[in-house]
């Protein structure tokens, strides 16, 4: 042919321009003009019926060079003949003599031909920018209607898939550049009808895009990772160096629908109104944006506009609720019933609910992050601007999407397996057999929306879960899951230890299928695999650990520290552990009791903290203090060094005004290295939960939420707990209705530490930046995350470096901030009595029937709450009984002869739980010389 040849091609064109030009058969009078424009068109739409696109666009690569720059100006004058070549065809639809069927062989062939190849810079650089911006203009309606699903204005029943193209053009990535190329400039002209046609042309071809990755896709969802995204390559990609990469090409199309004109478009269809199909093609092309090609809401101008549209939001959760299913008995089910109910549903229904759903906690989860706790509690009924939904709203919903996630989890990990495995695909490959590839694009795509529905969703139950941990406006139990019953007394994984190398293992999504032994640790191939149910379980108390008792988790808990313990601990590890000592043997200062713990248990001397450890005391006078440790010291001596290290007084933490501990900023001016002594008190309380030793030290509510997060980072609302005031000054900054900039403020804070005042800038150039109207928000943000994570960020992350070397963060996050404080310094319920007696021991010739024994609890009975934790802190050294009752307090409870003198005060052991009671005759002396006793700390003794 001569266009993919070098022969000269002046004639042959010469010759097409005569037989496509109307004026030539004008011109011999045998033929009107209508009948000339009909010849010409019969003879474009046999000439298009056959190459005529392919072989002009071979002489576009051919002749034009490709090293050109994106204009519309021809790069030659041959490029120019051929842009013309290009035109004529399109030119001619409009004609009053072209109908439709000219319209759509014309218009498909031009897309079969030559858009849905991959691009060339010529067509890239010239022919799509000519094509869109020259001055007979480019039919892009017309396009859109041959392209466009036959029935996309018909609303999707149950049963029913999205709208499908029947045209005869198979969808491509290209095919998707150039729509975008060509109808950047003219989408603000189309009306109504035409822009619903562009979104579902858009929905069609939109998956054809290269997506990110199924490795990369995991690590967008692990917050922990930091690598780059990979690709995961077509076919068609390889063979094909178009747009350089895929990535660029994925970029590129990203971008321009980002533009503005596109944004403009978009906006004015959804605030013109829309109807059902068309929000869902919305809906789909914005999730496919977001799953397959991780694009993040903050990064993209259409759906941070959305995510701050109260009434879209409105719609858009509206649509999920209202999407059903007949089922064989006639009656009509909701989807999101299905999904709460773990049921498999068809694609069809899928594509109904899954983008609306995905897209709704995105954007929903977006927009909460930005809403502050004023704002979120305040019921208020025209407020669509800050909180779309009421109070009683969200209880709904939370309990809607909790329901979901539990589904979603079942459904990810079915009881199955897959028909096709990688192994039997392999073994296929091997021999030459293939297995269908789009089978396998479509699975990958389905894993994809899957993984990025059950990341989002999780994302917002979380947020609401923590709103009502802050302040609770849910009912109590609100957050359990009746479909979860996960019992620590049942035998699973948890009591074979599974779950020390499981629980730190990725989600189970990317791929629906069960965990198999690819999931597994690597190095631990003779571990049997999990059941369906522990894998489930599992996954629960990674994601929604919430939904179940925290009674089971604290027991779950336990019982990972048990195993651990054994481990580490038993005396078979003993003599496995060939130059290691098999325990932990320190002799400590008790009047330097922090510096010589610090020495002694640094890293460098003690790098495994797990072990069994053994104190010997010096007394003030430099005496070893008589006694063998049999746990008992051990217990006085965490208890006493922790209580020294995070005594404000030592400056390596501050207490806010409730009185709470977090680290203080300015410890790094009073100590060298102080990050290591954040990881060593981290270490030690990492020891105390190792050992389930209860820790009476109350930390900032903030401060524990950074150790739980695998950020190291919180929100705005929590600076309420490190200090009110400064809250109240920028929810009054926020709120303020005169002129910004009449404040003088700029963005600069000012820290006074050890009374030397410094200034540090916000952003770079702060002192010169005022704060205004414009930016007061960036300021308020700027200002609450300086103080809760810039400022302590070192820090809090060496703390918990320190706690993580004891005590697996993962385990830790199955509470939430609160319930950690309970984990660390017991409960906060009323003490039983009943309990405490029934856990208690005897010595010295008491027994639970000794008349005195009898007074005793009597006396304890009458007692007050407050008076009964003086008592338990009093022998115990903490007020707060153990989380699952005094069984668990170790020692036990023991009650010990004191001595006939009834003139002597009550003393305590707290290392051994010890209470030493004189016989006390009668009720009155009891009560009296016991209160004083415990009310003030009189007698306490260490032996």
């Amino acid at each position: 042919m001569i266009a993919e040849s070098r022969s000269p091609i002046a004639v042959p064109l010469r010759m097409l321009e005569t037989f496509t030009d109307t004026a030539v058969y004008q011109e011999s009078s045998l033929l009107t003009h209508q009948q000339s424009e009909m010849v010409v068109l019969e003879t474009m739409d046999y000439l298009c019926s056959h190459g005529y696109f392919r072989h002009v666009g071979s002489l576009v690569n051919s002749r034009i060079p490709d090293s050109i720059e994106h204009s519309t100006n021809p790069p030659t004058p041959l490029a120019a003949t051929l842009l013309e070549f290009i035109v004529k065809p399109l030119t001619l639809i409009s004609s009053q003599q072209a109908k439709d069927t000219y319209r759509d062989t014309v218009l498909w062939a031009l897309c079969k031909d030559l858009l849905t190849q991959p691009i060339t810079e010529q067509v890239r650089n010239f022919i799509l920018p000519a094509m869109a911006g020259g001055k007979q203009g480019f039919p892009f309606e017309d396009l859109l209607q041959a392209l466009a699903p036959v029935n996309h204005d018909v609303p999707a029943n149950e049963g029913e898939s999205s709208p499908v193209s029947h045209s005869r053009v198979e969808p491509s990535p290209w095919l998707l550049y150039s729509l975008l190329e060509l109808g950047d400039c003219q989408v603000e002209r189309l009306n109504q009808s035409a822009l619903t046609s562009y979104l579902h042309v858009l929905e069609t071809l939109l998956p054809t895009l290269p997506s990110v990755g199924r490795a990369a896709s995991h690590q967008a969802a692990d917050s922990d990772s930091e690598e780059e995204d990979m690709d995961t390559l077509d076919p068609m990609f390889l063979k094909s160096g178009s747009l350089n990469s895929p990535q660029a090409l994925r970029e590129q199309c990203i971008a321009m629908l980002g533009s503005w004109n596109h944004i403009n478009c978009f906006l004015r269809c959804i605030f013109s109104g829309l109807s059902h199909p068309t929000l869902l093609a919305l809906c789909s092309i914005l999730h496919t944006l977001m799953a397959r090609h991780n694009l993040q809401v903050h990064k993209f101008r259409l759906l941070y506009t959305l995510a701050f549209n109260g009434a879209f939001l409105r719609q858009l959760y509206a649509a999920v609720l209202g999407a059903t299913k007949t089922t064989a008995t006639g009656s009509k089910v909701q989807l999101l019933q299905l999904l709460a109910g773990g049921i498999p549903m068809a694609p069809e229904d899928a594509q109904r609910v899954v983008p609306p759903l995905s897209l709704f906690c995105s954007l929903f989860s977006h927009s909460l992050m930005s809403l502050h706790d004023i704002d979120f509690y305040a019921e208020k009924p025209d407020r669509s601007h800050a909180m779309p939904f009421r109070l009683s709203e969200l209880v709904s919903m939370s309990a809607v999407l909790r329901d979901v996630c539990v589904g979603i989890i079942e459904l990810a990990i079915p009881d199955t397996k897959p028909t096709v495995g990688e192994d039997y695909r392999k073994a296929m490959n091997s021999v030459g057999a293939k297995v269908s590839d789009g089978a396998d694009l479509d699975f990958q795509r389905q894993t994809e929306d899957w993984a990025h529905l059950f990341k989002v969703i999780t994302h917002v139950v979380a947020q609401l879960k923590a709103r009502d941990t802050r302040q609770r406006f849910c009912p109590h139990g609100h957050w359990l899951s009746t479909r979860v019953n996960i019992q620590a007394t049942r035998p699973s994984a948890m009591q074979r230890g599974q779950t020390m190398s499981l629980f730190g293992r990725r989600r189970p999504f990317p791929g629906l299928v069960q965990l198999g032994r690819s999931d597994m640790d690597v190095n631990d191939e003779d571990a049997p695999l999990l059941s369906v149910t522990e894998t489930r379980q599992l996954t629960i108390l990674k994601e929604l650990p919430f939904v179940v008792p925290f009674e089971e988790r604290v027991k779950l808990f336990q019982q990972l520290i048990l195993k651990d313990k054994d481990e580490h601990q038993a005396d078979s590890m003993f003599f496995l552990e060939r130059g290691n000592s098999r325990l932990i043997d320190v002799m400590i200062r008790r009047n330097y009791i922090y510096e010589d713990a610090y020495d002694k248990l640094s890293p460098e001397n003690e790098p495994n903290l797990k072990k069994r450890m053994r104190v010997n005391l010096v007394n003030f006078q430099g005496l070893e203090e008589a006694g063998i440790d049999g746990g008992g010291i051990f217990r006085e001596f965490l208890h006493e060094l922790l209580k020294a290290g995070f005594d404000p007084n030592r400056g390596f933490f501050r207490t806010t005004n409730d009185g709470q501990v977090y680290p203080n900023p300015a410890s790094e001016l009073l100590v060298e290295h102080y990050a290591r002594h954040y990881y060593f008190l981290g270490r030690m309380l990492g020891k105390a939960l190792y050992e389930n030793m209860l820790v009476e030290i109350p930390f900032a509510s903030f401060f524990l939420s950074k150790i739980l997060s695998k950020h190291n980072h919180v929100d705005i609302d929590q600076l309420q707990s490190l200090d009110p005031e400064v809250y109240r000054n920028l929810l009054f900054l926020k709120n303020y209705d005169g002129d910004v900039s009449d404040l003088a403020l700029n963005f600069t804070i000012v820290n006074n530490d050890l009374g030397e005042a410094q200034v540090v800038e916000l952003k770079p150039g702060g002192q010169n930046i005022p704060v205004t109207s414009e930016n007061r928000i960036q300021y308020i943000h700027l200002v609450a995350d300086y103080r809760l994570n810039k400022q302590i960020r070192a820090h809090c992350m060496s703390f918990r470096q320190g706690l993580a070397d004891v005590v697996n963060l993962e385990w830790l996050r199955m509470f939430d901030d609160q319930e950690l404080q309970v984990v660390i310094s017991g409960s906060q319920q009323p003490i039983d009595v009943a309990d405490l007696r029934k856990h208690t021991n005897y010595s010295g010739g008491y027994t639970d029937e000794h008349p005195v024994i009898e007074t005793f609890w009597k006396v304890v009975r009458e007692f007050t709450n407050r008076q009964r934790r003086h008592l338990l802190k009093f022998v115990t050294s903490c007020s707060r009984p153990p989380l699952l009752g005094f069984k668990e307090l170790y020692p036990a409870f023991c009650i010990h002869h004191g001595g006939p003198e009834e003139d002597r005060l009550p003393t305590a052991s707290t290392c051994m739980n010890l209470l030493k009671l004189p016989e006390f005759q009668d009720e009155e002396t009891m009560r009296s010389k016991l209160l004083y006793a415990v009310e003030s700390n009189a007698g306490f003794e260490l032996s």
